[in-house]
């Protein structure tokens, strides 16, 4: 288990449950035990439970009376849900970044998209994902909105969560979303605010409809095989 010195106790458990959620270790319905995981880890138990209540932010599990911490269902709608408050967070966020960059903020996202070309150019899907959904959350401090900074950090794991079903991306659909991430910093560069706002819906939507044909084609592998089982 490796912890970062600089986050408290509790956020290094989060982080590493979380991790575990979001690479499908822990699937959903599944009940996180805080005896066993304060034992596993070699922590105290008062630490689980606030990790656990970090985890509950960050919407990967729900904490029920009586029955404890389970991990957070992820259906079709509860993907267009979340996909839907991203398109009018980030619409915001592209907006004040548009109206707001200057030069020496530049260097930064010109790097991150030359990694996720290399990226899309070796197909390593999962480095883009990553890469992709970082390089929009770091574009949130042009926001200047503390609410608005810790409700996108909150849904970051959630994000990244949901971006893993989608790991079968074909070359086309990671050139479609190179693209579209191309052409948004374009429209940024130029000052193009309602142009940078439509591409960032359209990338997010493009995103939200791979995450949902992954999850169904998931759902119905496993019913498919819960037929047979039956037989």
């Amino acid at each position: 288990m490796s912890f970062r010195a600089t986050d408290s106790l509790a956020e290094q458990i989060a982080q590493h449950l979380g991790d575990q959620i979001i690479s499908g270790d822990l699937v959903e319905g599944e009940r996180i035990q805080e005896l066993r995981i304060a034992a596993e880890l070699d922590v105290s138990r008062s630490s689980v439970r606030e990790a656990l209540l970090i985890l509950q932010r960050r919407h990967l599990i729900m904490i029920y009376p009586r029955r404890g911490a389970v991990v957070s269902e992820l259906s079709p709608t509860q993907v267009k849900g979340l996909y839907d408050m991203m398109v009018v967070l980030m619409g915001l966020v592209v907006r004040q970044m548009t109206d707001l960059w200057r030069q020496q903020d530049l260097d930064p996202y010109l790097e991150d998209l030359a990694r996720l070309r290399t990226a899309v150019d070796e197909q390593e899907v999962e480095a883009f994902h990553d890469g992709s959904l970082a390089l929009l959350m770091k574009a949130r401090r042009f926001a200047g909105n503390l609410y608005l900074d810790n409700t996108l950090a909150d849904l970051h794991p959630s994000l990244r969560r949901a971006c893993y079903m989608a790991l079968q991306m074909s070359r086309r659909e990671l050139e479609e979303s190179w693209g579209l991430l191309r052409g948004l910093l374009d429209a940024i560069l130029l000052r193009q605010s309602d142009k940078a706002v439509e591409l960032v819906e359209e990338f997010l939507l493009h995103q939200r409809n791979l995450v949902i044909e992954s999850l169904l084609r998931v759902k119905q592998i496993e019913m498919a095989w819960a037929r047979r089982y039956r037989r």
